[in-house]
């Protein structure tokens, strides 16, 4: 079942079939591992990212339930994830390294990708109860199911849009708010903010993509582009407090403070396109483009 609702089913009905869809196929990913444990770990943590988008979107009124869903799906992810972002590290220095304008920014670079990856294989070693967090994954996951029937959710299309104007109004003034602290104090922090009010905005105009498919089109794909672009620039960031944190991996201060003046450089080109961006993809009021939303799921359900 693809990431999407439609409105000429009944809403509750199809929310909870989605639920049950990802959550299934998570535990049938990270149980039978096709293509390896990693890969089974990273599509069972986007589809938990898919879950708790779907909760802020239609959780309005199951507050509750909504927060103990999102904290279950997100600690589960956390417990997976630390090989994971050990090895993306080594992913962010390699794209770092088409930056470099220098032999010494190169040597620099080249250091810390050889500290990286002895960083990773150290981690990957040291992980010895794996296979525990794997099996409580896999139990977070039947508890989740447990409780998709707990989420009490209309049927009927002009409840349901009013519900989905309330989320979709919500997660873009979230995303309005971090854009304008970007633009004030273009702190990291704000950045990241931005970062998944993005992804979520992209993941819900995925969901309703069938609405308006010309249109969803064209802003899925901008707003695709700058989860791009505000990944690339997080992954930076993850980079920076590493670097703080293990100074040693760059061998010595010299190389640190050439890999560091790369980060600032990039990440500064990186949040001037960002900004730009987002000012195209979250141009419209939010109370307006969720209104718009309701209109067409009523649309589409009474066609």
């Amino acid at each position: 079942m693809s990431y999407r609702i439609r409105p000429d089913n009944a809403f509750g009905e199809d929310v909870r079939l989605l639920l049950r869809c990802l959550l299934n196929g998570a535990v049938t990913g990270l149980t039978e591992q096709p293509n390896g444990v990693h890969e089974a770990v990273h599509e069972a943590r986007k589809k938990f990212k898919r879950i708790r988008n779907l909760y802020r979107l239609v959780g309005a009124d199951n507050k509750e339930l909504r927060r103990q869903e999102n904290a279950r799906l997100r600690d589960a992810a956390r417990s997976l994830s630390k090989v994971r972002d050990a090895a993306a590290l080594i992913e962010t220095i390699d794209v770092l390294s088409a930056a470099a304008l220098n032999a010494e920014e190169e040597g620099a670079v080249a250091k810390a990708r050889e500290a990286l990856i002895a960083r990773r294989d150290r981690i990957a070693s040291s992980e010895t109860d794996f296979q525990d967090k794997l099996s409580g994954v896999i139990d977070a996951c039947g508890a989740a199911l447990r409780e998709v029937d707990s989420l009490s959710l209309p049927n009927r299309p002009r409840p349901a849009a009013r519900l989905l104007a309330k989320g979709w109004k919500k997660g873009l003034v979230r995303a309005q708010t971090a854009l304008e602290t970007c633009e004030g104090s273009g702190h990291g922090e704000a950045f990241h903010d931005l970062r998944k009010a993005a992804q979520a905005y992209w993941m819900n105009l995925s969901l309703m993509r069938g609405l308006w498919p010309s249109a969803m089109a064209s802003k899925r794909k901008d707003a695709k582009k700058l989860v791009d672009v505000l990944g690339h620039d997080q992954d930076l960031s993850v980079l920076t407090s590493v670097l703080d944190d293990e100074p040693e991996l760059c061998g010595d201060g010299e190389a640190l403070s050439f890999l560091l003046a790369m980060i600032i450089r990039c990440q500064q080109q990186l949040r001037r396109e960002a900004l730009e961006l987002a000012n195209i993809v979250f141009a419209e009021p939010p109370e307006r483009e969720a209104a718009i939303i309701a209109t067409l799921w009523l649309e589409a359900a009474a066609g």
